[in-house]
């Protein structure tokens, strides 16, 4: 196709930007300011996401009217009234990831919000674009937090541009103004960036957690499912979380059946949680986490991406 689908104009975009809307990351303050830098700001929802919590996040937004919201397909069947409080919210885009049924757009394309979702090979961008989704994200196995690993970001994009006639972000490991271009001149019509977001002063993430970022590599990065299982999240085996390796997460993958019948281990990692000790709670993070030197303002961040 020689022409592709341009994003939004409701997003009124100076830069084709979206921070991924990490849960316990990516919270009003970051939606905020990446929208004023010309981006959209996403405010995320996670495992432990409520209606409360999101009203929370929304009264950080400050007079700023242009955001989205992200949310979790399975936390929103526990969390209905989470659901209700975003369609409320008048986002100009709602993102549902993670799920397999899509009666959920129709509602918020009801309230005038843009749909998104993240897709993770070219079935589930066909499946997503049959649904009537407006913008597919293409996510690669680089990306931090939870997602599928199949195929990295440069071998799923050109397939799922190539199989929808929606706008396409690209997702994962991107950290760097030469990753923006390399992922527009591959056709997306914007990037969805978490982990270079993560770090910013307006985000949700602790001192400790921040630090840890900044000390690592892309290749200090493992995935894995302790921390869901310690915590009693119920994400699919098919949904493993890349974060940062650390004692925990060293000691615990591949042994979940055995972290989930040792009670001491669990409460461990809460305590540690309560500590902010990132040697045992593992931080969220994508492959592209080296790219990050220091704690920058999201308008910094976002300045150079797109750096020419």
């Amino acid at each position: 196709m020689s022409q592709r689908p341009d994003l939004p104009a409701a997003w009124a975009l100076d830069v084709p930007v979206l921070n991924a809307p990490m849960g316990g990351v990516a919270g009003g303050r970051l939606a905020a300011a990446v929208s004023a830098a010309g981006g959209l700001g996403m405010i995320g929802n996670g495992s432990s996401s409520t209606a409360e919590a999101l009203q929370v996040q929304l009264a950080l937004l400050g007079d700023m009217d242009r955001f989205g919201i992200g949310l979790i397909d399975w936390v929103l069947r526990k969390e209905p009234m989470l659901w209700r409080a975003a369609l409320d919210a008048s986002p100009v885009a709602l993102s549902v990831s993670f799920g397999t049924d899509f009666g959920w757009v129709s509602e918020a394309r009801s309230v005038g919000a843009v749909t998104i979702t993240q897709v993770f090979d070219v079935d589930g961008a066909c499946r997503a674009q049959d649904a009537g989704v407006d913008v597919v994200v293409a996510r690669g196995l680089e990306g931090g937090g939870h997602g599928e690993p199949h195929r990295t970001r440069t071998q799923l994009l050109p397939d799922v541009i190539a199989a929808v006639d929606k706008p396409v972000l690209a997702a994962g490991g991107i950290s760097t103004a030469n990753d923006v271009r390399a992922a527009l001149r591959a056709g997306a019509a914007g990037v969805w960036i978490g982990t270079a977001f993560a770090a910013c002063p307006e985000a949700l993430t602790t001192a400790g957690q921040r630090a840890t970022m900044i000390a690592a590599s892309g290749t200090d990065t493992v995935l894995t499912r302790a921390v869901d299982t310690a915590l009693g999240y119920p994400w699919s085996p098919q949904h493993p979380s890349r974060v940062i390796a650390n004692e925990f997460s060293r000691r615990w993958t591949g042994r979940e059946e055995a972290l989930a019948a040792d009670a001491s281990a669990r409460a461990e990692l809460r305590e540690a949680m309560a500590a902010d000790d990132t040697r045992v709670v593992p931080v969220d993070a994508g492959m592209g986490v080296g790219a990050i030197e220091a704690a920058r303002p999201a308008a910094e961040v976002v300045d150079a991406l797109m750096r020419s």
